[in-house]
């Protein structure tokens, strides 16, 4: 009898486990559609512009002009795990006098009018992290791909608006939670965590005003926040897919001064 139990409880588990997973990847595929389809999912390149403000301890500590060149890289068919695939270039300053680069291979540049100092290695490190769990970097690039799970966790209110909540892990045990619009079926918002020595962090971004761009669904605005506390805040003016940003972002001129490290 007892066998029995057991045997129905680890039955009841798996049902559940499956029944969540095929609701995780159904709620998923209404998300990418609704993104944009094909055209999200063949995304070149995208140039974001606009105001981009931080934040520390909840007061202003910063704000400026901004642009963000994003290109990504042809992934590999199939998928591979491991495999990252994006570059970007952030400037600051009414006139771009100021500009950090990321690469896919885990170095970047921080740029201005006295040259360029390669980013510390720990920098370069935590972009790539928040890419990898970035819900517009797991749909564009890494659905499919060995390890990934993706599983219903529930429903939830978001900001008064009813949400599937759907939880991403990798084969690093890397975890990213997403909720998406019941309606609409775009991300509302995500959540990540991240060990700081000992502790962790909780980050969490919220996505809105959401506008057709070349076909492709993307928010114009961005909050994001750490263990509650509101660290940056991104509201842009005008975005841009498919527009040919090309390696040049990316790279160093030869004329450059190239400085130490930090």
């Amino acid at each position: 009898m007892t066998r029995l139990v057991v045997a129905l409880v680890l039955a009841t588990g798996l049902f559940a486990q499956a029944r969540n997973a095929a609701r995780g990847e159904q709620v998923v595929k209404e998300a990418v559609a609704a993104l944009g389809g094909e055209k999200f999912l063949t995304m070149r390149d995208r140039v974001e512009q606009g105001r981009a403000y931080s934040f520390y301890r909840e007061r202003l500590s910063g704000l400026s002009k901004t642009k963000v060149y994003t290109r990504y890289l042809t992934r590999p068919e199939p998928p591979q795990a491991g495999f990252f695939g994006v570059r970007v270039r952030q400037t600051l300053g009414k006139n771009d006098e100021a500009a950090v680069v990321f690469l896919e291979d885990g170095k970047g540049w921080d740029i201005t009018y006295r040259g360029a100092r390669p980013i510390p290695e720990s920098e370069t490190d935590r972009f790539r992290e928040s890419q990898l769990r970035n819900v517009f970097y797991l749909l564009r690039m890494r659905l499919g791909e060995p390890g990934l799970i993706v599983e219903w966790t529930g429903s939830e209110v978001v900001d008064n608006a009813p949400a599937e909540v759907v939880e991403f892990t990798d084969s690093e045990n890397r975890v990213a939670t997403v909720w998406f619009h019941q309606s609409s079926k775009l991300p509302l918002r995500q959540r990540a965590y991240r060990r700081q020595g000992a502790d962790r962090d909780e980050d969490i971004t919220y996505f809105s005003k959401y506008r057709e761009v070349g076909g492709v669904m993307w928010p114009y605005t961005w909050l994001r926040t750490r263990n509650g506390e509101k660290i940056f805040e991104m509201f842009s003016d005008s975005v841009e897919i498919n527009v040919g940003v090309d390696d040049t972002y990316f790279t160093v001129s030869a004329d450059t001064k190239i400085l130490k490290k930090k």
